[in-house]
């Protein structure tokens, strides 16, 4: 694994990417980018608006220009959307440009983390259980092709999270190398 200074972070809906992304940007002294809400703030509307408008692929579209944007940049922690590693190019350009770390939880967590949220629109759906496992059977092989590490999200705080994430990139909590 060759940690440059930028930690990414994939995985679906609902295991904690932004909240973990912060405490571990805060930790590791980086800063902090999550590509949804660069998203929404360059184009002065919400996801689910983008959704209604352009449909997912107009939203696919902003995302990977999003991407390569925010991943071209030095020391960062950024928090991508959960179908960002649908594009073969994002996948690229986050494998290339940084660590990645794929954070996993349970159907059942992801359920629950995102069944009160209005502002996903894959889950404005009957059945968003339903949705989630669909979802997953496509993304997670994804999520394992460009991972460089897989860290379970469980009944796990956002700091024991990060602290796993260090350590896995050798690194102890104040930020300077092991040896």
């Amino acid at each position: 694994m060759n940690y440059s200074g930028n930690v990414f972070l994939v995985g679906p809906m609902g295991v904690g990417k932004t909240t973990i992304g912060r405490v571990l940007a805060d930790v590791l002294g980086l800063g902090f980018f999550d590509s949804d809400r660069e998203i929404e703030a360059s184009t002065g509307a919400d996801i689910p608006w983008i959704f209604d408008v352009e449909g997912e692929a107009g939203f696919r579209i902003r995302e990977t220009r999003m991407i390569e944007q925010l991943s071209q940049k030095k020391n960062i922690v950024l928090a991508t959307g959960g179908g960002a590693v649908m594009s073969a190019e994002n996948r690229e350009w986050l494998k290339a440009r940084g660590v990645v770390a794929y954070l996993r939880a349970p159907i059942s967590q992801q359920v629950e983390r995102t069944s009160r949220d209005k502002s996903r629109p894959l889950l404005q759906t009957p059945n968003p259980e339903q949705k989630i496992r669909e979802l997953m059977e496509i993304r997670e092989p994804l999520y394992q092709e460009v991972a460089d590490m897989v860290v379970d999200t469980y009944r796990r705080n956002p700091k024991a999270v990060s602290q796993e994430i260090c350590k896995q990139l050798r690194f102890d909590m104040g930020g300077s190398p092991e040896e």
